[in-house]
């Protein structure tokens, strides 16, 4: 069910208006530079009134079929309990390890893949978008134009400097501020085509075929600078849980998709009258008197959209530490009224570098331009396959139906997945070595975890076997309550067997505390306790929370009230394993993989941290493991 299951009034006008700002920031701010690389890149095609027409009339069909077709209309149905995204959308088609096949993992691998590709878009993203609108400075006086690079530069490192403070305090203005963008552009496009309204005549598909037909591959590589309009359409689909269906499709039908092509017509209709000004479109349509106010609100548009990139790449960080895929992370909330709103500051670090030097390395946005999409469009052509088997499994639609809808989705997306791929040796492969990196740290995560699970097993016993022994044999037991982390529900945590080994005693109570985490965003809170009663005051807790929650001991142990359990945290003692790890002789993995899990792990949060356990009761119990 939809998290936002019909708004009304309102809600529906405030969920929408935060919508606009969000959800909407990075497809909004596309008209700064997206014309302009049809005509003017690297791969620019000249400006005459056929090119005009044909390349309006892909731009409108992109933005009809990507957009409105296939992500607002279809895809945004695929809501895994109230959330999207790619990653929402993997967990959504992952079986159960038992039934997990070879085809299964190949599904997952993909959706992993097409997640880390969106840390790549939202590096290129900030870099692109906020020096597009800076570099209309060069409009109002060439004698800006030393100091393009170090204006962006500044307002780019402010940016990321200010993510740790969070965003509470201006985010009620994003949604404002992308309204008045809106506008602005649907009155500036409207303008023009009142002068010329002909190139409504792009409307009709025949020009965008035409077009590919006359200018053969220049006109197929030109696609790759067309796709520019829809690079945000990801994050629509990715915002699903914080607005809802209604709030995301309202404010993109009768606000933003109008605004945007009476902006990209308006451009075009300038073309046909002064195609000389095919260098920066966008500037050329504002009036003079209009520049420096249209440079600065440009700025804030690109800064909000710049933002809803990188809380993007917070959230996606989240939930890949919730799913295993990667180490224990410190996520801040910097909000307490708005969940959403988080800070991952290693993330934050690695974007801003990375952004930075990209900045310093393309240098203008449209060498930016010939880096971006590349991403977008591979993720694109895996949430339509993702998605045909949601058709299929999950909902259970007929084959024709599925593979005709399959079809159509992936004409459009790989039409444009290869026309950008022309732009490998320009840039593109950035997003791509940046995704197959964060890929690798993913998968050698999971896999490192499982076999750190699987040596640990022979340091312990079955649980049934540990309560006979204790019941046969009980050891000397001293008041107070103990609790003991454990990977396996079913098996005694090593903590224990080594606590027993060497203090040989037992606590009066005993619990076995097995967090997991579900292939589901959120468990309500009457199911997320499991509680099992031993003999000899042991007891098992099973504490179940989805992949967009943050499980904490104090949570877990105010609901076993509720099952008759009181826990005291300020005062019971809390024994975790500290595995001591080592590379194999032969290692379980490659030895880079190895010795990459055993990086990863020494800078991970301990679980203490974590699960938000009072430091001063943490007693650590270590083993030494190879890996």
């Amino acid at each position: 069910m939809d998290t936002f299951d019909n708004p009304t009034g309102k809600r529906l006008a405030s969920l929408s208006l935060a919508a606009l700002g969000v959800v909407f920031g990075d497809i909004g701010t596309s008209p700064l530079y997206a014309l302009r690389e049809c005509f003017h890149g690297d791969f620019g095609i000249a400006v005459t009134h056929e090119n005009v027409l044909g390349v309006l009339s892909l731009i409108f069909w992109a933005l009809m079929l990507i957009v409105s077709f296939k992500y607002l209309t279809m895809v945004l149905r695929a809501d895994h309990d109230g959330e999207g995204g790619v990653l929402a959308l993997t967990t959504l088609v992952k079986p159960r390890r038992e039934h997990m096949t070879k085809g299964a993992w190949i599904l997952i691998i993909l959706g992993l893949f097409a997640a880390c590709l969106l840390y790549g878009d939202g590096m290129i993203t900030p870099a692109i978008s906020v020096l597009s609108a800076v570099e209309g400075l060069g409009h109002i006086t060439p004698l800006f134009n030393p100091y393009i690079l170090h204006i962006t530069l500044a307002i780019l490192i402010i940016l990321f400097l200010l993510q740790r403070h969070g965003t509470a305090k201006v985010g009620t203005l994003f949604g404002p501020v992308i309204l008045i963008w809106m506008t602005t552009l649907a009155l500036l496009g409207l303008h023009q085509v009142i002068k010329n309204p002909s190139v409504f005549a792009a409307i009709l598909p025949w020009h965008g075929l035409h077009f590919l037909i006359a200018n053969k591959v220049h006109g197929f590589v030109v696609l790759g600078a067309v796709f520019l309009v829809a690079t945000g359409a990801e994050a629509i689909y990715a915002d699903l849980g914080h607005f809802g269906r209604k709030p995301i499709r309202l404010t993109w039908f009768f606000l933003a998709l109008p605004a945007l092509l009476l902006n990209y017509f308006g451009q075009g209709a300038h073309l046909l009258a002064a195609p000389q000004d095919a260098f920066h479109p966008f500037y050329a349509i504002v009036p003079r008197w209009a520049i420096i106010p249209m440079v600065v609100l440009a700025t804030m548009a690109t800064i909000v959209a710049s933002q809803a990139v990188i809380t993007g790449a917070f959230s996606l960080t989240s939930q890949a530490v919730q799913l295993g895929y990667l180490p224990r992370l410190r996520v801040t909330h910097t909000s307490s009224t708005h969940m959403g709103q988080i800070y991952v500051a290693p993330v934050n670090w690695l974007l801003m570098i990375c952004t930075v030097g990209l900045v310093l390395g393309f240098q203008t946005s449209s060498r930016l331009a010939a880096a971006y999409g590349v991403a977008v469009t591979a993720s694109m052509l895996v949430t339509a396959t993702l998605f045909y088997v949601v058709m299929r499994r999950r909902w259970e639609w007929k084959l024709p139906v599925a593979v005709g809808l399959t079809a159509l989705f992936f004409s459009v997306d790989f039409s444009f997945f290869a026309a950008n791929m022309t732009k490998i040796a320009h840039g593109a492969w950035f997003p791509l070595v940046i995704a197959l990196l964060v890929l690798a740290v993913m998968l050698t995560w999971e896999r490192g975890s499982e076999i750190l699970a699987e040596r640990a097993q022979g340091l312990t016993r079955p649980l049934d076997a540990f309560l006979k022994e204790i019941t046969d044999n009980p050891p000397k037991r001293v008041p107070g309550q103990a609790v003991f982390l454990t990977r396996s529900h079913n098996t005694v945590p090593v903590a224990m067997i080594q606590n027993l080994r060497h203090n040989k005693v037992l606590h009066s109570e005993v619990y076995f505390l097995n967090i997991r985490t579900e292939q589901i965003p959120r468990v309500p809170n009457f199911e997320k306790i499991e509680m099992e009663r031993f003999g000899s005051g042991v007891r098992r807790v099973i504490a179940h929370f989805g992949y967009m929650e943050e499980p904490t001991v104090a949570l877990i142990f105010a609901l076993c009230k509720d099952k008759g359990v009181n826990v005291d945290i300020n005062t019971a003692s809390f024994f975790l394993g500290r595995e001591k790890l080592t590379v194999g002789d032969p290692p379980a993995m490659s030895r880079w993989r190895s010795s990459l899990y055993l990086f990863l792990a020494r800078n991970g949060m301990d679980p203490a941290a974590f699960f938000d356990i009072p430091s001063e009761q943490v007693i650590e119990v270590g083993a030494r493991l190879q890996i």
